[in-house]
């Protein structure tokens, strides 16, 4: 690795998650319960709506902007989410199309920002040049459902952390405890709890077999903070997660509100106010 593209990080060499310090991990540092993170498809409702959206998000009160790049295969999201990238891949966003949009956005977001996508347009992109464009715009992480594990390690460790990336894995009530064991171990920035087993989608209320799920994994006392994600919609949901864990993730109920918007600043920002009330 060249020097150029190292000047980000620390001369730390004590354990992978001291080499560097982002905006995600700021975060944690000073917030350790209620986070709210919030996620919007890039290029829904209209293809130039992303940068107003990711404003409305941030003077709303959230504390995470999770972007989501549309692809046509979103296999781990519900109907509304599906719908949406539909339709912004009809309205034209791409990668490229993203990361234009994305410029200078710095100037206006002082939130951490994390790109969430599925493998296939990204290697398309070239995962370097996806790195490397990330941390030129000043993305501080990513999630990517379909990357296995060992393909993290072996692959793109390294390079993640060389453009000062957070890399999240998801976990889920089928995940065994010597899996989050391991994903705790290789993880640096936040782990994702799916709350069910199934696609991503506004549910009502939260089980008394999702509280135990949740308490199990809190008694593991993992090193990372955890964001409880699908089926959180409102302030009663979110709040009820965050008694498990340091916060939670919002997304179709966000994209729901999103799509039935006749002003969308006004309307993200009363509805992020309902949820963290």
């Amino acid at each position: 690795m060249s020097g150029e593209r190292c000047l980000h990080r620390s001369s730390d060499t004590r354990h992978p998650s001291s080499i560097y310090m982002n905006r995600i991990h700021k975060l944690f540092e000073s917030k350790k319960n209620r986070v709210l993170s919030i996620y919007f498809t890039a290029g829904f409702p209209a293809l130039e709506d992303t940068l107003p959206i990711m404003e409305a998000i941030q003077a709303g009160g959230a504390d995470i902007i999770e972007i989501g790049v549309p692809y046509s295969d979103p296999i781990a999201d519900g109907p509304t989410i599906q719908d949406s990238n539909m339709i912004a891949l009809e309205n034209g966003i791409s990668l490229k199309k993203l990361f234009n949009q994305l410029a200078g956005f710095r100037e206006k977001i002082t939130l951490p920002v994390v790109l969430m996508g599925y493998l296939n347009p990204i290697m398309q992109y070239g995962m370097e040049a996806f790195c490397k464009k990330c941390q030129e715009v000043g993305v501080d992480g990513l999630i990517l459902p379909d990357l296995p594990m060992q393909q993290y390690l072996d692959d793109y460790k390294l390079l993640f952390e060389e453009y000062g990336l957070v890399n999240t894995f998801l976990i889920s009530p089928q995940t065994s405890e010597k899996r989050i064991l391991e994903i705790d171990q290789h993880s640096n920035g936040f782990i994702y709890m799916v709350s069910s087993h199934g696609v991503t989608g506004a549910k009502t209320g939260i089980t008394e077999e999702q509280i135990t799920y949740f308490k199990r994994v809190q008694a593991m006392k993992l090193k990372n903070s955890r964001l409880i994600g699908f089926g959180i919609s409102d302030s009663e949901t979110f709040s009820k997660a965050s008694e498990y864990s340091n916060g939670a993730i919002i997304g179709s109920a966000f994209i729901k509100t999103v799509k039935n918007s006749k002003n969308l600043s006004e309307d993200i920002q009363a509805y992020i106010q309902t949820v963290i009330k």
